[in-house]
């Protein structure tokens, strides 16, 4: 298995029927201001740096944003607070993501989603979720990046999922850091994410409800980035 395997398989899938359904038809109704665009209308597939050691989780694709565009956190609100931070960062070729065909690249990053299809009012079911984390699960056994950076709550949950960590003291909050371990894990010792240092890393999302209230300030995204960088550089 590789990336482009994975992808191919990826933007197939139609398990989930409500998310299939809804996702083809905003492909088809288009919101006014898309009306000449063609909707992407699938699953998302990653994007970024097939070598990153930085591993970006996110929720799901928006309606009129990844669905329309085909690439995470493009052509959104959530992308447009995103990238820019990533381009402080030096993680971003440009500032500005407007569709999969404008150039932009990301160094030592990769980002995907939990849900790979967007959900009726940004909300995937649980089953929604569990049916899309092999995607993800692969994704991350096929990159192995040292930190995961993990935008919301769900992203959150669903790594602790996936990496089996039964640590009660592991909480979301903005700005929390854990390292991964096998007093932490129920996982093989031999697993990739005990062997060095791994890192887990929470932010809140890049959503609208968060930016547009203050809950999260671009100084305060800023800082994740500038953590990241240090959480790369420990041994």
């Amino acid at each position: 298995m590789n990336l482009v395997k994975l992808n191919s398989e990826l933007i197939q899938c139609r398990r989930c029927l409500r998310l299939v359904a809804w996702r083809e038809q905003v492909a088809r109704e288009k919101r006014k201001a898309y009306r000449d665009q063609e909707y992407w209308g699938k699953p998302v597939p990653g994007f970024g740096d097939p070598q990153a050691r930085v591993f970006v989780v996110g929720l799901a694709p928006g309606a009129h944003g990844s669905n329309r565009t085909g690439r995470q956190f493009t052509g959104d609100a959530s992308g447009d607070f995103l990238y820019p931070a990533l381009y402080r960062a030096g993680f971003a070729s440009q500032p500005e993501s407007v569709s999969r065909f404008d150039g932009l690249t990301l160094a030592d990053v990769y980002t995907a989603p939990v849900c790979r299809c967007a959900p009726p009012e940004n909300k995937p079911t649980a089953q929604e979720i569990a049916n899309c984390q092999p995607y993800l699960e692969a994704e991350l056994e096929l990159i192995r990046p040292k930190v995961i950076v993990v935008l919301g709550r769900i992203a959150f949950e669903s790594i602790l999922r996936i990496f089996s960590v039964r640590n009660s003291n592991w909480k979301f909050a903005h700005g929390a850091f854990y390292r991964f371990s096998q007093e932490h894990c129920i996982l093989n010792p031999d697993h990739w994410i005990l062997n060095t240092a791994h890192w887990l890393l929470a932010s809140y999302h890049p959503s609208q409800q968060n930016t547009l209230t203050g809950r999260l300030t671009v100084e305060m995204f800023d800082e994740i980035w500038r953590k990241t960088k240090i959480l790369l550089d420990q041994p």
